[in-house]
C-alpha cells in the first residue's frame, strides 16, 4: 500500500489506549529492520527522518526506500519528517513524498511557535499530510540539536491545549521530563501533564525521547493519553554493538554484509521489543 498521513491510524491508538512506535531510518538497514519486526508483529509504524539523516541519504533515496518498505509490508506507514526547522523543509519533503512533517518551533515563544506551525498545518492539510507540532523543550542530544538539563523546559498544560486549538495539529509532542540519546539515570516523566493535556484534546500526546525508559514508564504514559513514542538512540545502540562485536571478533571481516546482517537482527529485535510494549502488535 502506499505511504499514509498519521491520520491513518493515531485516532485509533488514542481511543484504544496503545501507541505507535516512531522509529528513525537512518540508512537500508534500519529501514528493514523496522518493516520486518513490524510485519511480524502486524503493527503500524512511523519511519522518522531527521534533517541530519535527510543529509545523509538524500531524499530521493530516502523516500525510495519508504516507499518499497510500504508496498512490500501492506503495512500502513508514515514517513514523517521529525524535527523540521522551517516551513520551506517541511514543504520540501511533502513535495518529496513524506506523508507526515513535524514543524518544531519550540525554541521560539508561544505566540511565533503558534502563528508557524499554523502556516504548516494549513499547508500540509492541503496535501493530505499530517503534521505534529511540538511545545516546551526536550533535552538531551539528537543529530544537530543539543539541549542542556538546564535548559530543557516543562510544557505547561494551559499553553499545550491553546496551541492544539490554534493550530490543530495532528498530534502534540509536549516536553515532560524525557530527553533525546540514552539516559545517566531515570527519566522523571511528569504523567500529570501528558493527562491534563490528553484530557483536553483530541489527538495523542507524543512522548520524544523513548530510548532507554523504563517498561513501567511507558506503559503509564501510555494510560495518560501517550499515542506515539519516538525511538532512535536504542536501534543505533544495538547496530553499533553487534557491528563492533562481529569486527572484534574477526581482523579478517571486510564484507560489509557479514556485519551488516547482525546489526540489522539487533535492530530487528530492539523493534519487536518495543512495539509489543506500545501495545500496536494486531492493530494495523
Amino acid at each position: 500500500m502506499p505511504l499514509v498521513s498519521m491520520t491513518e491510524f493515531l485516532p485509533q491508538a488514542k481511543a484504544n489506549k496503545f501507541a505507535v512506535g516512531q522509529f528513525n531510518m537512518n540508512n537500508l538497514e534500519f529501514a528493514q529492520a523496522i518493516t520486518e519486526a513490524a510485519m511480524e508483529e502486524k503493527s503500524p509504524f512511523i519511519f522518522g527522518v531527521s534533517e541530519g539523516a535527510l543529509k545523509y541519504m538524500g531524499i530521493e533515496y530516502t523516500v525510495a526506500i519508504a516507499e518499497a518498505a510500504a508496498k512490500k509490508s501492506g503495512l500502513p506507514i508514515a514517513l514523517h519528517l521529525d524535527h523540521g526547522s522551517s516551513f520551506e523543509v517541511a514543504m520540501k519533503c511533502i513535495r518529496a513524498g513524506f506523508s507526515s512533517v513535524m514543524f518544531d518551533g519550540s525554541h521560539y515563544g508561544l505566540e511565533e511557535n503558534i502563528e508557524l506551525t499554523k502556516q504548516v498545518v494549513k499547508a500540509a492539510r492541503a496535501m493530505g499530510v499530517s503534521v505534529e507540532g511540538e511545545l516546551g523543550t526536550i533535552g538531551g542530544v539528537e543529530d544537530d540539536i543539543s539541549v542542556d538539563e538546564e535548559h530543557a523546559s516543562l510544557a505547561k498544560p494551559e499553553e499545550a491545549i491553546r496551541f492544539y486549538e490554534e493550530t490543530g495539529v495532528d498530534c502534540l509532542a509536549i516536553a515532560v521530563g524525557t530527553a533525546h540519546g540514552m539516559y545517566k539515570g531515570e527519566p522523571k516523566i511528569h504523567y500529570d501533564i501528558i493527562q491534563k493535556v490528553s484530557d483536553a484534546i483530541p489527538v495523542p500526546v507524543v512522548l520524544h525521547g523513548g530510548s532507554g525508559v523504563p517498561d513501567e514508564a511507558i506503559r503509564l504514559s501510555i494510560a495518560a493519553g501517550v499515542g506515539k513514542i519516538n525511538v532512535n538512540t536504542e536501534n543505533q545502540v544495538a547496530c553499533t554493538n553487534a557491528i563492533r562485536e562481529v569486527l572484534s571478533g574477526n581482523a579478517s571481516v571486510y564484507d560489509p554484509r557479514k556485519y551488516l546482517v547482525p546489526a540489522r537482527s539487533a535492530m530487528k529485535a530492539v523493534v519487536q521489543e518495543k512495539i509489543r510494549l506500545f501495545g500496536s502488535s494486531n492493530q494495523a
